[in-house]
């Protein structure tokens, strides 16, 4: 079977962690029709908008995407364009791994743990209003007539939305997850103690949800406290489902806990769609130089095939990565021990050693 996929190359490193995924993809005898399109600030400079209508079609035909790291133009009313895609293709689900490979630079030793972050809503979702603008002023003074709690007529504000749906729809996500990748237990992240009314809500569908699934384990956490308890004890905990602003820090962290961005892939899933990326940024500095660190990329690659049910592929991907980080020989200058970048790999020598991995 040949498997159509829309590949958004990138732009800064991303055209070479882009790269070098797509040929250690292509290596696992996985078949696939590559629909090539531009995203970010190349189609900014190319077609004149940083998310061309093509990018979407593409993705809404092909279903399933793979995407490098693209960079957001500073000022100019640009939104994200990541943020901006998961929008459009309603992309409700944020998945982020993080686990421990040997040969990974780390504080902990055995980290293995899934964040799953709403996408849709909450804070992250952008709807704010500027600081002395007539509008802001305007609901300032309605807040103001309906609160105990007085807003100051010079405030900026941001709304902060949850609805029982989005969270219904999330939380079933990470149960669903749990229950296809065996594992045993979700934690419902929150600050319900103080936000009543939103995280109470989500905290509330997390627990009506859970009843649904009496084969896996539920607990939940204030999201301060779960922050401390991933440094103190990692080990137990499992899956994490959390509203976006939390999903989007807390993913960080975890991704600190396994040796940082370099090795963290991540993937937004929504019921007609599927984008699979790497969490690092899109370096501009480093772009064209050949030394970029392709794991990330390379281990989304591993949860494309996962995705596609390519479970055989996926494995040997994985085991092939593992294997060349574990030997810490033909790896990129951030991953070797002594940081020496005369001795580190290359971009594509790091895919290189993982494609002749996977072909032994």
């Amino acid at each position: 079977m040949t498997y159509s996929v829309t590949l958004i190359p990138g732009d800064g490193i991303g055209i070479e962690v882009s790269g070098a995924a797509r040929r250690v993809l292509e290596a696992t005898g996985v078949e696939f029709d590559w629909e090539i399109v531009e995203a970010g600030v190349t189609a900014l400079e190319k077609h004149g908008d940083v998310l061309p209508a093509a990018v979407i079609s593409s993705i809404r035909k092909n279903q399933v995407a793979l995407k490098g790291p693209l960079t957001t133009p500073v000022g100019g009313g640009f939104r994200s364009v990541n943020v901006a895609l998961r929008h459009e293709l309603e992309l409700f689900a944020n998945l982020r791994p993080s686990r421990t490979y040997k040969g990974v630079q780390s504080r902990f030793d055995d980290v293995d743990l899934v964040v799953v972050r709403e996408n849709m809503e909450d804070l992250y979702a952008g709807v704010e209003f500027e600081q002395g603008a007539a509008d802001t002023g305007e609901i300032i003074a309605e807040i103001n007539k309906r609160s105990e709690k007085p807003v100051s007529e010079t405030a900026a504000l941001s709304i902060k939305a949850i609805t029982p749906e989005n969270s219904r729809r999330i939380v079933r996500f990470a149960f669903d997850y749990a229950r296809e990748n065996d594992r045993k237990l979700v934690t419902s992240v929150h600050k319900a103690n103080i936000m009543k009314y939103t995280d109470g809500l989500f905290l509330q569908v997390s627990q009506d949800v859970a009843s649904e699934y009496p084969d896996i384990e539920f607990n939940d956490r204030i999201v301060d406290n779960m922050c401390m308890q991933l440094m103190q004890k990692p080990d137990q905990y499992d899956v994490l489902v959390m509203p976006n602003l939390y999903g989007d820090i807390v993913s960080d962290l975890t991704s600190g806990m396994i040796g940082g961005l370099g090795v963290a892939p991540s993937a937004n899933i929504g019921e007609k769609g599927a984008v699979f990326e790497a969490i690092h940024g899109s370096a501009p500095t480093h772009a064209g130089k050949n030394v970029a660190n392709p794991t990330a990329m390379i281990l989304s690659g591993v949860m494309l095939l996962r995705h596609l049910r390519e479970f055989e592929a996926a494995q040997a991907m994985d085991d092939a990565v593992a294997k060349v980080i574990a030997d810490g020989k033909s790896v990129t200058y951030d991953l070797r021990k002594d940081r020496d970048q005369s001795k580190a790999a290359k971009t594509s020598e790091m895919a290189d050693a993982i494609i002749a991995e996977i072909q032994k």
